[in-house]
C-alpha cells in the first residue's frame, strides 16, 4: 500500500471511520481538511446493489449540477453542415467532421466530451477503440448524440455530468471544488444521490445504496448518509 502524505494522516485523524455522518457535515469536514496548494475537486463515490454484469441492472444516466463542477470543460463537436455552425455559436472549443475524426484517430486526445450528430456515428464508430477506454464516446443515453447540438451543448457547459457503473457497481462523479460555498456543494451532492435514486433498476434486490463517501482529491473519504428524505 502507498505510504500517505503528512497532510493526509493528519486529515485521517480527523475522521470516525466507523460514522456515517450526515452530507452537510461530511461535506464540511472536506472543505476544512483541504489544506493542499490547489483547489481540490469534491468527489463522490457511491457503491450500487446491482451487478453491472447484467444489463438490466446497469445504472447511467445524466444530470446538470445546480452549480456546476468548478471545472473548465473543453467540448469537440463532430458535425457537418448547418450543425457545425450551430456548434459553434453554442461555444463548442473544437467543431468538425471527417477530418476531426482523422485528427483524433491520429492521437489528438485535447477534449474533455465528444458530442456527435446522429448523421456522423457511422464516422465516429470508427473511434470506439479511441474514444470507449476513455468514457469519451458520444452515446444516446448521456445526450451527446443529438441533433440538438446548442441544447447538449449548453448543459455540459453549464455542469452537466454523467454517472454509470462501473464493474463492481461504483459509480464515481465530481461535485465541485473545495472552494464551493458550502451550500453549493450540498445541492449538487443532493442532484446526484436524487437522480441515482431514481435511477434504481426494476430488478435490483436488497438494499441499494450500499456505501456513499465523499473526499478531496488528494483527502481521506468520509463515509455519509445518501441525504435527508432519501431511502437507500
Amino acid at each position: 500500500m502507498p505510504k500517505r502524505g503528512k497532510k493526509y494522516e493528519e486529515a485521517r485523524k480527523q475522521v470516525d471511520r466507523e460514522k456515517r455522518y450526515e452530507p452537510e457535515e461530511a461535506l464540511r469536514m472536506v472543505q476544512e481538511m483541504s489544506k493542499r496548494a490547489f483547489d481540490e475537486s469534491v468527489e463522490l463515490a457511491v457503491r450500487l446493489g446491482v451487478n453491472p454484469k447484467h444489463a438490466d441492472q446497469q445504472v447511467r444516466g445524466t444530470v446538470v449540477l445546480p452549480h456546476g463542477t468548478g471545472k473548465i470543460v473543453r467540448v469537440v463537436v463532430f458535425a457537418k453542415g448547418e450543425k457545425m455552425r450551430e456548434a459553434e455559436e453554442a461555444g463548442a472549443d473544437f467543431v468538425g467532421a471527417d477530418d476531426l475524426v482523422a485528427k483524433v484517430q491520429e492521437g489528438w486526445h485535447d477534449f474533455d466530451v465528444a458530442v456527435a450528430t446522429p448523421d456522423m456515428m457511422s464516422s465516429v464508430g470508427k473511434l470506439g477503440k479511441v474514444l470507449g477506454p476513455r468514457g469519451l464516446m458520444p452515446n444516446p443515453k448521456s445526450g451527446t448524440v443529438t441533433f440538438d447540438i446548442g441544447k447538449a451543448i449548453s448543459d455540459i457547459k453549464a455542469g452537466k455530468v454523467e454517472y454509470r457503473t462501473e464493474k463492481a457497481g461504483n459509480v464515481h462523479v465530481s461535485i465541485g471544488k473545495v472552494s464551493f460555498s458550502h451550500d453549493k456543494l450540498v445541492e449538487n451532492f443532493s442532484a446526484i444521490m436524487e437522480a441515482l435514486i431514481k435511477a434504481r433498476p426494476a430488478s435490483a434486490k436488497g438494499q441499494y445504496v450500499r456505501n456513499v463517501t465523499v473526499s478531496s482529491t488528494m483527502g481521506p473519504g468520509i463515509r455519509t448518509t445518501p441525504g435527508v428524505g432519501l431511502k437507500s
